[in-house]
C-alpha cells in the first residue's frame, strides 16, 4: 500500500501531530519472551492483529522468530513459513502499514512480496542483501542498536557512554544504508531497550532520547513488558502493563516517535489524554 506522507516527516516536536505512531505487536513465534505460543497458529495471530487494528494501532509489525536473549535462529525457510500467509492475509483486510521484523533479507522479501510495508531489522543490516531490497523496494527501513546477538546479548553487556554509543552506532549504519541507496526520507532508528543492556544502559537511553530524536530520524521505542520494567517493580512479564504506559509516555516526550507495544489500546488511551493535557485540548470534545 501506499504509505501516508506523513510517515516519511519527522515530527518537529515530541507528541506533536499525529506522532507518536503505535506499533502493535503479533510475534507468530512459540518461544517469544511475552507471549511466546499465544500466537503460533495463523488464525489465532489474525484474530490478536485485528483486534489491535481495532483499537487503534497505525501499524502491525509481525515477527516470525524470537529475539528475547537466549534466543535460538530460525531458519528463513520457516519464518517465511509463519509470517508471509499472514501477511498475506492481514493485507487483504487491512488499510495499515504492516512491519516484517526480521534480520534476513530472504524473509523481508519474501513479506514485501505478501504485501508488507516496513522492514524491522534488529540487526540493522547485517544481512549484506537488506540495504539493496529496501532501497529497491523503496520500503520503510528500521535500523536497530543490539549490542552482541540475541544468544549472547545479555552475557556482559559494558558501555561507557550507552547514549552516545548508541548514536554512533545508528549513525554508521545509516551512512551505510544510504550510501546502498536507501533513501533517508525512507529511515527510522531504534536504540534497542533491552537488547544487549543492563537496566541502567536502559534508563540512560531513554533519559537521553532526545539526542537520538536530534538525529533527524524517527525514533523506535520497544519498552513494552520488557525485563528492566520487572526490575524497577518486582511484576512478571504478564503484569507489565502499568510499567509499560509509562515507560512509553516518557519515551514519547523524550521523542520517541514510534511506540511498539503489546496492548494498543490501553497505550491509546494514555497518548490521547496526554495529548491533549499538553497541547492545549488537542483531542479534547466537551
Amino acid at each position: 500500500m501506499a504509505l501516508p506522507d506523513s510517515f516519511f516527516q519527522k515530527p518537529a516536536a515530541p507528541m506533536a501531530g499525529h506522532w507518536p505512531l503505535l506499533m502493535g505487536i503479533v510475534n507468530v513465534t512459540p518461544d517469544s519472551f511475552s507471549d511466546g505460543g499465544a500466537l503460533a497458529g495463523t488464525d489465532a495471530a489474525l484474530a490478536h492483529a485485528l483486534r489491535l487494528v481495532r483499537e487503534g494501532a497505525d501499524i502491525i509489525d509481525i515477527g516470525g522468530e524470537s529475539t528475547r536473549p537466549g534466543a535460538k535462529p530460525v531458519s528463513a525457510a520457516e519464518e517465511i513459513a509463519r509470517t508471509a500467509p499472514l501477511i498475506r492475509d492481514l493485507r487483504s483486510r487491512l488499510n495499515i502499514p504492516i512491519s516484517i521484523d526480521t534480520s534476513k533479507a530472504e524473509v523481508a522479501r519474501a513479506a514485501l512480496d505478501a504485501g508488507a510495508d516496513i522492514v524491522n531489522d534488529v540487526t540493522a543490516g547485517s544481512d549484506p542483501e537488506m540495504f539493496k531490497l529496501c532501497a529497491r523496494r523503496q520500503c520503510i527501513l528500521i535500523l536497530m542498536h543490539m549490542q552482541g546477538t540475541p544468544r549472547n546479548m545479555q552475557a556482559d553487556p559494558h558501555y561507557e557512554n550507552v547514549v552516545q554509543e548508541v548514536g554512533d552506532y545508528l549513525r554508521q549504519r545509516v551512512a551505510v544504508a544510504t550510501k546502498s541507496g536507501v533513501a533517508p526520507s525512507h529511515l527510522w532508528i531504534d536504540p534497542g531497550f533491552g537488547f544487549g543492556k543492563l537496566p541502567r544502559h536502559n534508563l540512560e537511553l531513554v533519559q537521553g532520547l532526545q539526542k537520538l530524536s536530534a538525529m533527524d530520524f524517527p525514533v523506535v521505542l520497544g519498552v513494552s513488558r520488557k525485563s528492566t520494567l520487572g526490575h524497577l517493580t518486582g511484576a512478571p512479564v504478564h503484569d507489565r502493563e502499568p510499567e509499560s504506559l509509562a515507560a512509553g509516555l516518557v519515551g514519547a516526550l523524550q521523542g520517541a516517535s514510534v511506540l511498539r507495544v503489546h496492548e494498543v489500546g490501553w497505550m491509546k488511551r494514555a497518548v490521547k489524554v496526554a495529548k491533549a493535557m499538553l497541547l492545549q485540548g488537542d483531542g479534547w470534545s466537551s
